[in-house]
């Protein structure tokens, strides 16, 4: 059978092989990467006889080779999923796993093998508790003379063992939180094993270890927020009105994630959120309400709006244990149900099953789609869009003036009637700029090369052009860790020039990273000296 996969593996690869002098089928076997990953799980007898077993692991491998590191013996090839075997004297080997992908790449991979004839000595087991995802325990054993270990995890219905190479962590997630015996055998090549077993406790977690999703960029006039802290919040709002609540043994509270915070809805009956001082917000031009929910141990979540005209509707939801769900719900929903949207003062949360379990809530708001949006290409001439640059770097670390201006010299390169200015203010900081937050990521369908029109007072000015990712995670300094950045200098002073800005150059540029935030440097480098730079026109190009 092994060498039935062999003969069929191998006429695959010498068919792609032969299809790949044909460019018209459109197959790159030099662009798959060689197998990543590879490993081996070596297991061997308990009869002193030496036999040791490969099961070979790896992404992308189409089969394999073991070196076993024993006078300079090499196996055969094996499929994935087969193993294959060799007899070891006593002693400590290096064994060498090759493994071979589709287009004849291959990744070796090195493996101890201790093959001892004593029984396992010194076994020290260390069980813990997955820190984000509830019911799941990891396992890691090591000891002397021992080559892998066997784990009994104790569940019942669940008799066979876990296997791992000794001194590698096995992970198991149990169907249900409870107390369990986890049984840990030790097994080196002599007949008698050694055994470690402890009762451990399989956790429920039940709150969120990572933050909601990070909301999109939006204008101010699409967006309507209620929590979160993302957009600017309405203000006076009560998000623990209770109603009476406290009765069902229903409680509530602001969860803080290492800073970032959340509501908590504990035992959820219903709770509600009661708008702007008991007034009324009007979401008739909204489209969606939005928000993101975090549950150990409801199945569902009924939203209601609540009118000051014309009383509640609601909308349920299912949820997904143990994750973030974010849900869209849009305003036809309600509205489709006679509820009048003009007058929202009031939002109802009602947990399935009733009073049975919790919640964690985050980025509450309504928003709607524009006819138009800030995104690339830029040219600061739209009547409806607000383009909110935000100057940072000045001498006392706080924002330098940038904003949409006139444009003061409407010639040569630029006659258009609006454009950016920023102001390098005097002692500004060498970093000083202004950014701006797209509403929609970049395209590269559009082109990887971007031109600014640049107005400059000095020849040979260092203009910097950088992109972030907003939601990427933050640097000690609260700035995105996903960014690409390319420089370009002033040739002329006091007029209009085009600088181009190649985004493929910049260092970790990948058109997977989908940037939604533009930042201007003027001068880069170079400490203010209260000169004015302009931009325009920032648009991609091929």
């Amino acid at each position: 059978m092994k060498k039935l996969h062999l003969i069929i593996s191998l006429f695959v690869l010498a068919m792609l092989i032969a299809c790949s002098n044909d460019d018209s089928n459109g197959i790159d076997l030099e662009g798959i990467s060689a197998p990543a990953n590879v490993s081996a799980l070596v297991t061997v007898t308990q009869d002193n006889t030496g036999k040791v077993t490969f099961l070979p692991k790896g992404e992308g491998a189409t089969q394999y080779k073991i070196n076993f590191g024993h006078g300079g013996a090499v196996s055969t090839a094996i499929a994935p999923g087969e193993t294959i075997s060799h007899v070891y004297p006593e002693g400590v080997y290096k064994a060498k796993i090759i493994a071979m992908g589709l287009n004849g790449k291959t990744t070796e991979a090195e493996q101890d093998v201790v093959v001892s004839f004593k029984a396992p000595e010194n076994l020290v087991v260390t069980i813990t508790n997955d820190v984000a995802v509830s019911k799941k325990v990891t396992v890691k054993a090591t000891a002397d003379f021992a080559l892998f270990y066997d784990v009994y995890f104790g569940e019942a219905g669940k008799p066979d063992p876990v296997s791992a190479n000794i001194g590698d962590e096995v992970s198991y997630t149990y169907q249900e939180a409870g107390v369990y015996t986890i049984r840990v055998v030790a097994k080196s090549a002599a007949i008698q094993t050694t055994e470690f077993s402890q009762e451990f406790t399989a956790i429920l977690i039940l709150n969120p270890t990572s933050a909601a999703p990070t909301p999109p960029n939006r204008s101010a006039g699409n967006v309507i927020s209620i929590y979160g802290s993302k957009y600017t919040n309405v203000a006076g709002t009560n998000f623990f009105p209770d109603w009476g609540q406290a009765g069902q043994g229903s409680s509530w509270g602001e969860f803080d994630l290492n800073g970032d915070k959340m509501l908590n809805y504990i035992n959820l009956s219903y709770q509600g959120i009661a708008l702007a001082d008991g007034t009324s917000i009007d979401v008739s031009g909204m489209d969606y309400l939005h928000m993101d929910v975090w549950t150990a141990d409801l199945q569902k979540i009924e939203t209601s709006l609540i009118s000051l005209t014309n009383g509640e509707k609601p909308v349920t939801k299912d949820l997904t244990a143990n994750e973030w769900t974010s849900i869209d719900i849009p305003i036809s929903a309600f509205t489709s149900q006679g509820l009048t949207v003009a007058d929202i003062f009031q939002l109802k949360l009602v947990g399935t099953p009733w009073a049975g379990g919790s919640v964690f809530v985050d980025n509450i708001y309504f928003y709607k789609t524009p006819a138009q949006v800030i995104e690339l290409p830029l040219d600061f001439e739209s009547s409806t869009l607000t383009y909110a640059w935000s100057g940072f770097g000045s001498d006392s670390f706080g924002a330098i003036p940038a904003a949409v201006v006139a444009n003061p010299d409407k010639t040569g390169a630029n006659v258009s009637n609006n454009v950016v200015k920023i102001e390098k203010l005097a002692g500004a900081q060498v970093w000083a700029g202004a950014s701006l937050n797209l509403e929609t990521p970049i395209d590269y369908a559009k082109g990887t090369i971007v031109k600014v029109n640049v107005w400059s007072p000095k020849v040979g000015a260092d203009i910097l052009y950088k992109m972030e990712l907003s939601t990427s995670p933050k640097d000690g300094n609260g700035n995105p860790t996903v960014f690409i950045e390319v420089h370009a200098a002033s040739t002329v002073a006091n007029a209009w020039e085009v600088l181009t800005f190649d985004l493929t150059t910049a260092p970790g540029f990948s058109t997977s990273n989908k940037y939604d935030r533009v930042i201007l440097f003027p001068d880069f480098g170079q400490m203010g000296t209260g000169a004015t730079y302009y931009f325009d026109d920032i648009k991609q190009s091929n």
